[in-house]
């Protein structure tokens, strides 16, 4: 499952903003604004989790490794 850390990373790495994830995902900005607040695996939906890992990975950009790293191409 996709963690906070990386979550923020993933973000950050594609230059976008809570809201931006927020529309591309179908996932509520205040859901990831609080995922993002915690330390390891949020305490949030299976689905909702997904769905943000999903929306990363279909950027080409994103690939996730392990629990705590992921992996980015330009």
């Amino acid at each position: 499952m996709i963690t906070a850390g990386q979550i923020r990373m993933a973000r950050a790495f594609l230059r976008w903003s809570i809201e931006d994830l927020a529309k591309k995902s179908g996932v509520g900005a205040s859901t990831i604004k609080r995922m993002e607040t915690f330390d390891g695996v949020p305490s949030a939906r299976v689905e909702n989790l997904q769905a943000i890992r999903d929306t990363f990975v279909a950027t080409g950009k994103v690939r996730f490794e392990s629990e705590s790293g992921i992996l980015v191409k330009e």
